[in-house]
């Protein structure tokens, strides 16, 4: 068998930019060579761990010299988590790189063109700006590098963190996660702690054993606080105790759920959620409007930045009151809900039922009699009869989860002829792909990015279409 030839190590390179997935990028040679956790301006040695023909991809081994323009990592568990990679790019830096990222997108996936890209939304807060985070609990701790020659016997492997990228079966022990603000830490930390004074197991997921599995903790800006524990069995004594607990430790949670999922997935969807304690649902509020967000509810995870999207959004449609708008992927009926004052019906379509419910209450709650929702799979529901049956829109609103659109989907937005299109995007290079699609009817007339996740490559994309 032939020896593979070593991988070299690469001393004294620069970091001379950031690509579009985050990455940090620097050129050797002939080479284009990716890594992570570094600034443009670094000087850094790189130890190569995969070689193609044009790029290498490697891990800094070294930091030779700082950038000037660089910023220093505020959470202790930086390089180790995989969220939040951002932490060594000012914030002012960050949004250049998100606006470049939606102009080259734009430009060399979807072959567009385009007008001036209006100035990115920055978010006001950069830390603890999600309502929403899932925690995982695990028998399968990483270890730090100092660990590894301790024996096993000794250690204990138990996690209450996030995933490690890259490895299903392993969790970082969080310590303090700078996203989501309080009781979202304190949950996390008191459930490790009572489930490992009593005896409660952790989750493994290659082997399937263990009881506690995952947490969800959604915050709302009306103070209001779900928590959801995921259990893999039902072991009724054990459940009860650690409901129990933190139903006495956190009276300010106001709704208390838990799951027993024994799927090898971690879809909750198809699971029974059981109250216990509190309500099945907390409120959102936004303009006056109030928003009703069930354990099953997708809504945006940044409620301030949500509220920015969703007014850029309203003032790209250009609404006057006479308008019939689609609102597809309507999820629990925010946006047409939102815009819902401003013209004179909207009908919006989403998979999701449990989601479609919330939107019809959340309509109801809030006194607007000019929407209908519809629950389906959208390239099977949105298709010539509904058209028929429901009028051609005169703005179509369509704000598809990160795959994009079915080619289904975009044909029946082609046929349905509407004068204006607004596609709000998490994924610009999908957006992109969609838009190329669509360019032979529809040109792009306005595009606004939106930043949602600070510190974090993503960037939302809303373009305007109108028909040529």
């Amino acid at each position: 068998m032939r020896n593979k030839k070593p991988l070299p190590l690469l001393e004294d390179v620069e970091i001379i930019d950031v690509g579009s997935e985050g990455k940090s990028v620097a050129r050797v040679d002939n080479y284009v060579v990716f890594t992570e956790h570094v600034a443009p301006g670094d000087i850094v040695d790189i130890q190569v761990y995969k070689k193609k023909s044009s790029y290498m991809e490697g891990r800094v081994v070294n930091i030779k010299k700082k950038s000037e323009n660089r910023a220093e990592p505020f959470c202790e568990h930086f390089g180790r988590c995989g969220g939040c990679k951002w932490q060594i790019l000012p914030y002012d830096q960050q949004l250049i790189y998100k606006r470049r990222h939606v102009k080259n997108a734009l430009k060399r996936i979807g072959h567009l063109e385009i007008p001036r890209i209006a100035p990115i939304i920055g978010s006001e807060d950069i830390t603890f700006y999600r309502n929403k985070l899932e925690f995982s609990f695990c028998m399968n701790r990483w270890l730090e590098p100092w660990e590894m020659e301790t024996p096993k016997e000794e250690l204990d492997r138990r996690a209450a963190g996030f995933n490690i990228q890259g490895r299903f079966d392993k969790v970082l022990d969080v310590k303090k996660c700078w996203l989501q603000p309080e009781p979202s830490n304190s949950l996390r930390l008191e459930t490790r702690k009572f489930s490992v004074e009593n005896d409660i197991s952790f989750f493994e997921i290659v082997k399937q054993t263990g009881l506690l599995r995952s947490m969800y903790v959604r915050t709302s800006s009306t103070g209001e606080v779900m928590c959801i524990v995921v259990f893999f069995y039902n072991d009724e004594e054990k459940i009860s105790a650690l409901m129990t607990h933190l139903t006495q430790r956190f009276p300010e949670v106001t709704s208390m759920l838990y799951v027993v999922n024994g799927k090898g997935n971690t879809i909750l969807n198809d699971c029974d959620i059981h109250l216990w304690a509190g309500k099945d649902h907390i409120y959102e509020e936004m303009e006056g409007l109030k928003f009703k967000i069930s354990p099953k509810s997708f809504y945006q995870t940044n409620s301030k930045q949500a509220y920015n999207l969703y007014k850029a959004t309203r003032e790209l449609a250009g609404l006057t009151g006479d308008e019939l708008v689609y609102d597809l992927y309507t999820g629990t009926g925010t946006i047409a809900n939102f815009v819902a004052r401003m013209c004179k019906h909207v009908i919006g379509v989403e998979f999701v039922e449990d989601a479609i419910a919330d939107a019809r209450i959340n309509s109801e709650i809030n006194g607007i009699t000019n929407t209908e929702f519809y629950a389906g799979d959208m390239k099977e529901i949105l298709n010539r009869e509904f058209l028929a049956r429901h009028g051609k829109p005169d703005v179509i609103i369509t704000d598809p989860p990160r795959a994009g659109m079915h080619l289904d989907v975009i044909n029946t937005i082609l046929e349905a002829d509407a004068p204006k299109v607004v596609y709000v995007s998490c994924n610009p290079a999908t957006q992109a792909r969609d838009l190329e699609l669509m360019a032979h009817k529809y040109k792009i007339t306005r595009v606004q990015p939106v930043d949602m996740f600070p510190h974090t490559a993503h960037v939302e994309n809303i373009v305007l279409l109108e028909k040529i």
